[in-house]
């Protein structure tokens, strides 16, 4: 069997001539309130009140605010304007993290040898490398030079298996 699917489930549906729902309760919202005040009002004073309430009224009905409706853009700015904006930069945390980890480090034994590249052979290699010095009791390059570069290591595999 062959069944239609919907192709534009994005666009709303227009009820009351070209308007949708929406937009149809935004505009009569706001002629409504803009009727409410100028009969309470004095002229003077609910002209320019009613011009910002038809302009609010149009921007929530017709625009768009990157792609969004302009209702979000309100509520984002409102949700800003109401919550705190104290931003603190809490280095403690990070500390405490660093302290622990080196601390778990000590206790296992094991070197921590910072990461230089992306590439894994290369870190294995520089990683070894670094931990043969530091067997050796090698600090820089001058140490190696009778014997060419290469370092032993203080402990063989045939030793380790005995």
């Amino acid at each position: 069997m062959q069944f239609q699917i919907p192709q534009f489930i994005e666009v709303e549906d227009k009820i009351f001539g070209p308007l949708t729902f929406r937009q149809f309760v935004y505009i009569t919202g706001g002629l409504g309130s803009s009727y409410i005040l100028f009969r309470v009002l004095p002229i003077l004073i609910s002209l320019p009140l009613i011009a910002t309430l038809l302009g609010l009224a149009a921007a929530l009905a017709f625009f768009k605010y990157n792609g969004r409706p302009f209702i979000l853009a309100l509520e984002h700015g409102f949700s800003y304007i109401v919550h705190p904006k104290l931003y603190l930069w809490n280095n403690e945390r990070k500390r405490d993290i660093a302290t622990a980890k080196t601390t778990t480090q000590e206790q296992k034994g094991e070197i921590y040898v910072p990461k230089l590249s992306d590439s894994k052979l290369h870190e294995l290699a520089w990683s070894l490398d670094i931990k043969e010095r530091i067997a050796a009791g090698i600090e820089s390059d001058e140490g190696l030079e009778g014997t060419g570069g290469i370092v032993a290591p203080v402990i063989t595999m045939r030793d380790a298996m005995h």
